[in-house]
């Protein structure tokens, strides 16, 4: 098992490695750079050459990466090349935004979707399951984007029950009005509920009329014993890996959701770091959203291996 999680965690390095070269390799391909958005339309190209060369930005691209690469390793990965800001705090500022929105929506995804997944697969084919899969279902095949206008539109513009926006509202204002993040989180926790709800019900399912299941009770074991010692454990375990996949969705659809409510997240500020052309930031950006989504991937991947070995 030590041999199999260390070679996990060099991939696990490598994967986050390949991602900041893609990224990069990408971002030199975008038009123009942070000198011309500086600058603008107005700015003449020697006032443009000048500011390129005092940004660093006339250097060969592989230098550029170099020196941010070595300087993120000593632990500095650089300052804003639009603002002059560290790097740190640009992205600081953010981070409550988007824990005030995501961290509710992991919480419902993990609360409520191992209840529902349960109650609706020892009750399959029910009205009760027909209902909570068909409304499942709904939810899976509306895109956020359509979900966020039609929740906005009923509950805000129609009911006036809930604010249609944050826009204005930063870091503790917004745990100051909780009203703003119902339909956000929401939104970003729709999907990925039904999914691991889903998952969960299909497991659940096809343990309780699994042959165990079905050897435990002509052993005499009661009903409750079968359920909560063999079936449900044995469905949760390969839902692990799509919780994994759903805290990775979750993450891309932070940046729609964040823009959509006008929330200033870590989405938002990626979104924004592309259109300057902010290398520095992009790339830390990258290395966040990659780093946090190949960690619950190397995590998951841990406790379903570990929970196979120790069904065995």
């Amino acid at each position: 098992m030590r041999r199999y999680a260390a070679g996990r965690c060099l991939l696990a390095v490598a994967q986050c490695l390949a991602v900041l070269v893609a990224v990069f390799a990408l971002g030199t391909l975008l038009p123009g750079d942070t000198a011309d958005v500086l600058r603008g339309e107005h700015g003449t190209p020697e006032q443009v050459a000048a500011l390129r060369e005092g940004l660093g930005l006339d250097e060969p691209a592989w230098q550029r990466f170099g020196q941010w690469l070595g300087a993120l390793f000593a632990g500095d990965p650089g300052r804003s090349l639009m603002t002059g800001v560290p790097v740190k705090e640009e992205i600081g500022r953010r981070v409550l935004d988007s824990a005030v929105l995501g961290l509710p929506a992991l919480a419902a995804v993990i609360v409520l979707a191992p209840l529902l997944g349960v109650v609706t697969g020892l009750r399959e084919g029910t009205r009760l399951d027909r209902v909570l899969n068909a409304v499942a279902v709904l939810l899976h095949s509306v895109p956020e984007f359509v979900l966020g206008l039609l929740l906005v539109a009923s509950f805000s513009l129609a009911a006036g029950l809930l604010p249609a926006t944050a826009v204005g509202l930063e870091g503790a204002a917004l745990l100051a009005h909780p009203s703003v993040l119902v339909l956000p989180v929401t939104v970003l926790a729709a999907r990925h509920l039904c999914d691991l709800a889903r998952q969960i019900r299909a497991g659940i399912a096809a343990q309780r009329d699994g042959p165990v299941a079905e050897h435990l009770r002509l052993l005499g074991q009661r009903e409750r014993t079968v359920v909560l010692r063999h079936v449900v454990p044995n469905a949760l375990g390969p839902a692990v890996q799509q919780f994994a996949r759903c805290v990775e969705g979750l993450l891309g659809g932070a940046l729609l959701v964040e823009s959509l409510f006008g929330v200033q997240g870590l989405g938002t500020g990626f979104v924004e770091a592309v259109q300057n052309r902010d290398a520095p930031l992009v790339q830390t950006y990258a290395l966040l959203f990659a780093g946090t989504a190949v960690a619950v991937h190397l995590a998951a991947d841990l406790v379903s291996t570990g929970w196979r070995r120790a069904g065995r």
